[in-house]
């Protein structure tokens, strides 16, 4: 099966989309309503989540070590444990530009390069998410972290093989790390 980008509008498949308006909006994503007609003529309506565009750094230390965070998110009422990651802004042209932003806006960590790795779309059932997965290498603590109003994050590191451990065990919850780190790991073998 083809999962090029290409335009899907013409597939038998393809909803038209007849009318589209934000119902709820607020810092960081919209619930969007779309008045729709399914490929059969039902006409309906179809609400879904949309935000910016987000990047996910697997950041690699001097050492080989991993740079990780744990942040409070309210949604699921823990401590989250991860990697970097952050919403990409409007003005935001290059990808692994705004990759070093977020690393060391997080971390306090910068990193000498980074490579793109993978890009997903994580729940395209519900969301418009699309998560940009890079790789950071060669990663020094420099700074302090800038972070935003509404983050609490804690900076640690890790080894990698511990890291994909967890992830294939389901010890580690966060699935935008657990799919880097799974991804990192399969490319590597």
């Amino acid at each position: 099966m083809d999962d090029s980008e290409d335009d899907d509008t013409t597939d038998a498949l393809a909803w038209e989309t007849l009318d589209s308006e934000i119902d709820y909006s607020c810092p960081g994503f919209d619930v969007v309503r779309d008045d729709v007609r399914l490929p059969n003529g039902t006409e309906t309506d179809f609400h879904y989540v949309s935000e910016p565009p987000s990047v996910v750094i697997l950041p690699f230390t001097t050492d080989g070590d991993v740079v990780v965070i744990e942040e409070w998110r309210q949604a699921v009422d823990r401590v989250n444990y991860g990697l970097p990651a952050g919403g990409l802004e409007a003005d935001d042209n290059d990808l692994l530009a705004a990759a070093h932003r977020e690393l060391a806006e997080e971390t306090g960590y910068e990193a000498e390069g980074i490579e793109q790795l993978a890009t997903y779309e994580p729940s395209n059932g519900l969301f418009d998410s699309v998560f940009h997965y890079v790789v950071a290498r060669g990663c020094t603590p420099t700074a302090e972290q800038d972070l935003d109003h509404n983050e609490s994050i804690r900076v640690d590191t890790t080894t990698f093989p511990d890291l994909r451990e967890q992830a294939v065990t389901g010890d580690l919850r966060d699935g935008r790390s657990a799919l880097a780190i799974l991804q990192y790991a399969q490319q590597e073998d």
